[in-house]
């Protein structure tokens, strides 16, 4: 017994050892902290847009004060997860990282010193950003004034805040780039659905999780919980809205039977009032499209490559 006991024992520590090993990922180099007066001011701006329009500052920022610093809680049924500071202060912030360790996070959901990031980062929808818009939001955030600051440490059940365990969930349940724009014969509900999908990440929020809060591919923008709100489905199953009333309820919170967005949905308005109203019209247009039941397929299929 002891001898069968002591080899199950070598077995399990052995696959654990063989697990941590695969989980692994190698951290990237440093890079010295970028010049602000060197980022191209066209691509800056154009990285504020696709900013606002991800809501970015939601989970990276508390204060006005010191933007993308970090700090905003995201509450979970795991326990609550801290945004990180993404200014670029060399020491707390994101400073040294490059290009490349910027898009493996957005994509991948791996840190540049190689630490696996939680899925409150949503990059099984950033998997499907274009190359050019993730050098749009990397000029951006890189121009913003460095802060110091350390975000909360995260506070996660047991034993949800093992990181390397992350690398089975992503295993099991990430479906990094999963999502193509369809190549349809309306460009404006192409790039409504892009912008929605991957960029917007509403499916973060719209759309239910299983118990290891994992989104359900199978029941896309079938409603859900975001930061402790329940969220309505989007699918068809709920309200019918219009093209136009979408694009007034993102721009401005005044929904057509009166109400006021509220919770993290007042935030995105927000954020999308800010952003240019032709990629908001294009989201309405994709949103209002699926309240009404319509199947993407309807509009085509195929990748749509190169910047949007």
């Amino acid at each position: 017994m002891w001898q069968i006991s002591g080899i199950t024992t070598f077995v399990i520590i052995l696959l654990f050892g063989l697990y941590l090993l695969w989980a692994r990922r190698p951290a990237l180099p440093e890079i010295a902290p970028l010049s602000p007066g060197k980022i191209p001011t066209p691509l800056i701006e154009r990285g504020r847009e696709l900013a606002m329009i991800g809501d970015c500052q939601s989970c990276h920022t508390v204060t006005s004060v010191a933007p993308f610093a970090g700090g905003a809680p995201v509450k979970t049924p795991l326990g609550t997860l801290y945004g990180p500071n993404i200014t670029p202060d060399p020491t707390t912030g994101i400073g040294h990282w490059s290009l490349k360790a910027f898009a493996r996070a957005l994509r991948e959901g791996v840190g540049r010193d190689g630490r696996h990031l939680y899925p409150a980062l949503p990059y099984e929808h950033f998997a499907s950003l274009t190359d050019n818009d993730i050098a749009a939001l990397y000029a951006y955030v890189m121009s913003q004034q460095p802060v110091y600051a350390v975000a909360p440490a995260h506070r996660l059940y047991p034993p949800f805040g093992y990181r390397p365990l992350l690398a089975g969930w992503k295993l099991l349940f990430a479906r990094p780039g999963a999502f193509m724009p369809p190549a349809g014969p309306d460009p404006i509900w192409n790039r409504g659905a892009y912008l929605t999908e991957a960029l917007g990440h509403c499916g973060a929020c719209h759309r239910p999780r299983n118990l290891m809060q994992a989104e359900r591919p199978d029941r896309p923008l079938a409603g859900g919980k975001g930061d402790g709100w329940n969220t309505p489905p989007l699918n068809g199953s709920g309200k019918k809205w219009t093209a136009v009333q979408v694009e007034v309820y993102l721009t401005t919170g005044r929904a057509p039977d009166g109400s006021v967005a509220r919770g993290p949905m007042a935030k995105v308005v927000k954020s999308l009032s800010q952003a240019p109203r032709a990629e908001v019209h294009a989201i309405a247009v994709y949103i209002a499209s699926s309240m009404a039941g319509k199947e993407p397929g309807k509009h085509g299929q195929g990748r749509q490559d190169g910047p949007l």
